[in-house]
């Protein structure tokens, strides 16, 4: 459950207008929240028809969801490796990772439950079977997955210690003025525009990316990121900061975006982690087309 609570700075109204306006949130899910008392003003529950004025406090509170069961599905899926306790897999740019509003099909979730079938660890829940971590939908790149929870606990153990490795290439506007250096500011949800992430110090986590410079463009920087963290959006939040968005990024990027990327240039290019076994592994994915072709463009313009 979430809650979000805003002192108003100006009048309204209408209650649910003011909510539209100021938050992520739809004027038609705001007229649900406000009917199902998820909404007060100064502590008192209200109607859609309540005007606001300078200084009310405003709290929304966002029920959670209600757990659906994710449908298997027969979608071809790149698997780099697996065995029985692990999968690896290279998700292509565009498919989600695990179902959620607005994509309850076609997702890496589906198609592994149609792969792994009753191979798959539980404690992610029934919509996140097997899922360690994620990335973003218009990321590419590998992802790990558990088959059982033993493999699932252990690997997690990694991930919450820093000492499981995930390495990013991503290309970003403008030139960087060092040639490596280290991000470490705290991430939380944007404090207004609720689906985006941002560096904010209250209601954050710790968020660390290491940088470094591969190749320098006319405009453009070609680098390689190394997460200490996970956080939502945390190398398309911490460039933001610097003022280098991840090019075609039409979230935290610039606001004309690069069409022919069809979202922001980053791939999750090698993991490495300790197998349940005691062993090492590391596994690396080649840059994909969109990529490539997008350096391939730069470097023909520099």
């Amino acid at each position: 459950m979430e809650k979000i609570v805003i002192l108003c700075d100006k009048g309204a109204d209408r209650i649910d207008s003011f909510i539209s306006e100021n938050t992520e949130i739809s004027r038609s899910r705001a007229v649900k929240l406000i009917e199902s008392g998820n909404v007060t003003v100064n502590g008192k529950t209200v109607n859609k028809k309540t005007s606001l004025k300078v200084g009310d406090g405003l709290e929304i509170t966002l029920p959670d969801p209600v757990p659906l069961e994710a449908k298997a599905e027969d979608i071809s899926l790149e698997i780099v490796y697996e065995d029985n306790d692990l999968l690896v897999v290279n998700k292509p740019k565009g498919m989600v990772v695990h179902p959620a509003a607005g994509n309850f099909e076609g997702t890496l979730v589906n198609a592994l439950l149609s792969h792994c079938q009753n191979s798959l660890s539980g404690i992610g829940g029934v919509m996140r079977p097997g899922i360690l971590h994620r990335i973003d939908k218009n990321t590419s790149g590998l992802l790990i997955v558990a088959k059982n929870d033993t493999a699932h606990t252990f690997l997690a153990a990694q991930i919450k210690e820093h000492s499981f490795l995930r390495e990013y290439e991503a290309v970003v506007y403008g030139n960087l003025k060092n040639d490596s250096g280290t991000i470490n500011v705290p991430i939380g949800r944007h404090p207004v525009k609720r689906k985006q992430m941002a560096v904010v110090y209250r209601n954050s986590k710790p968020a660390v990316t290491h940088y470094e410079v591969i190749a320098r463009y006319d405009g453009f920087t070609h680098i390689k990121c190394r997460l200490e963290t996970g956080r939502t959006h945390q190398i398309r939040v911490h460039m933001a900061s610097l003022g280098h968005a991840v090019a075609g990024d039409d979230v935290y990027g610039p606001k004309k975006v690069i069409k022919e990327l069809g979202g922001q240039c980053l791939h999750a290019r090698k993991i490495g982690f300790i197998h349940p076994n005691g062993e090492y592994l590391e596994f690396s994915s080649d840059l994909p087309d969109y990529f490539n072709n997008f350096l391939s463009k730069l470097e023909r313009k520099s």
